[in-house]
């Protein structure tokens, strides 16, 4: 019988994905280790790999499909010794059966009842139960042999990252545990508890729009999708607060460039935003009330920051993460968000490096956009929105001067975080931004 490789969940929140390009046509040889098929999730293009040899039998789903569920079959593998002809009628069979629904077998005559057990509970969250058939299957050993059973690749990777095999739960054929698999276990802060107890809202379909005006119908990427519910479902469930100050960035200025002039020769050049992903994470630190999230009856405290960065790419928005940002030297969040941003837009971003994060930083002064209100990301109780450093007329020392000024707007969930302590945060980040050494003791 064929293996049936079905659409890989590349991330915990993934449900479908786009199977946007096949690296491989029927009749091709594949080995554990090889490469089948780049995969679009929400949020970036990841490749899917083998996770056992044999031969490409069927291809199920072409390339460009979309909405293609996890657990999918997307093709047919003949494996090794297996006769091709025999491989296409089983996967003729196996087709068919996936296609349509099977017969409902003959009750058998007279037979005794049998007590069906009552379905389990839904866990609070409001929340769906999976189905069973989607729970992963626990890491098999090979051949009998005292190892867990893995690609070649995932073995590379967890050894690199240091993550212990053993602990984790395959979701490739037979149980083997594949790339995606580690990226839960590799870094990043994950919730401990559920979130709001109050089941998300169902958004309610928008209305096609009947227009004589010219246009043409763009069909919408998964990752817009996401980005307008997700969205939708914060600025619906999260009661918004929003602290706005005025911030005076001289000084932080004239840090960056004696800093940039010592690095030149590190071939480091540093960025505004650095020092303020830094300054964010150094109050967070000292305002620990605001590195929180709220979790229905429950409240999460994190004991580290890690700022999310939102980085625009084409088709939307991403957030990579600079881990421990508070521990960090402003040169290796530099040399950080160059490598995640670089990567972000070309889609190559693991998940472990875009989940997550206790807290966002919103950048838009580039734009030249003087303030705005960002949009909390759940389950994160604050963002930090930055808007461009301009020239303006300041009072320095009871006299009015001219400053470069910039206006940071903290937008914070209400329901974990208190408006004294939200000031409180802005209080810290405004102080370590006009007295920036702070930021390099």
């Amino acid at each position: 019988m064929p293996t049936e490789l079905k659409m890989p969940a590349l991330s915990p929140t993934m449900e479908e994905g786009t199977l946007a390009k096949w690296l491989v046509k029927e009749g091709d040889t594949v080995k554990s280790g090889d490469l089948l098929a780049e995969i679009e999730t929400d949020k970036a293009t990841m490749e899917f790999e083998a996770v056992d040899e044999g031969t490409v039998l069927k291809i199920l789903i072409a390339e460009g499909t979309d909405a293609v569920k996890v657990g999918t079959v997307i093709a047919l593998i003949a494996g090794e010794g297996e006769d091709a002809s025999d491989a296409a009628a089983g996967g003729s069979s196996q087709s068919a059966s996936t296609d349509a629904p099977a017969a409902p077998p003959a009750p058998a005559a007279k037979a005794p009842e049998e007590k069906t057990p009552e379905p389990a509970p839904p866990a609070k969250g409001g929340g769906e139960t999976p189905p069973a058939a989607s729970a992963p299957v626990a890491p098999l050993k090979a051949g009998g042999e005292d190892r867990v059973k893995a690609s070649p690749l995932a073995r590379r990777l967890a050894e690199a990252q240091g993550i212990d095999l053993a602990s984790l739960t395959g979701s490739g054929p037979g149980g083997r545990i594949v790339r995606a698999d580690l990226g839960s276990a590799a870094g990043g802060v994950k919730s401990a508890a559920p979130q709001a107890a109050a089941a998300p809202t169902q958004s309610k379909p928008a209305t096609p729009i009947d227009t004589d005006i010219p246009h043409e119908v763009v069909k919408l990427s998964n990752m817009r999708k996401t980005i307008a519910r997700r969205l939708t479902e914060s600025k619906q469930q999260v009661p918004h607060i929003y602290l706005t100050v005025d911030i005076r960035l001289d000084a932080l200025l004239k840090l960056r460039g004696e800093l940039n002039a010592s690095l030149a020769a590190r071939s480091i050049k540093l960025s505004v935003n650095d020092m303020l992903i830094k300054a964010l994470a150094l109050a967070l630190v000292e305002v620990p009330e605001c590195n929180v999230s709220f979790a229905g009856d429950t409240l999460i405290k994190y004991s580290r920051a890690d700022i999310s960065v939102a980085v625009s790419i084409s088709g939307g928005l991403i957030t990579p993460i600079v881990a421990d940002a508070g521990n960090k030297a402003i040169s290796a969040i530099s040399t950080a968000m160059v490598d995640l941003a670089g990567r972000a837009k070309e889609g190559k971003l693991q998940p472990a490096e875009y989940q997550g994060g206790t807290a966002s930083i919103s950048n838009m002064g580039m734009f030249g956009i003087k303030q705005f209100d960002a949009v909390i990301n759940p389950p994160q109780g604050m963002i930090m929105a930055i808007g461009a450093g301009e020239k303006r007329p300041y009072v320095i020392d009871d006299a009015l001067q001219i400053a470069t000024i910039m206006s940071a707007t903290g937008s914070f969930d209400h329901r974990a975080i208190d408006g004294a302590d939200g000031a409180r945060l802005m209080k810290a980040f405004k102080a370590l931004v006009e007295s920036p050494l702070g930021l390099v003791a």
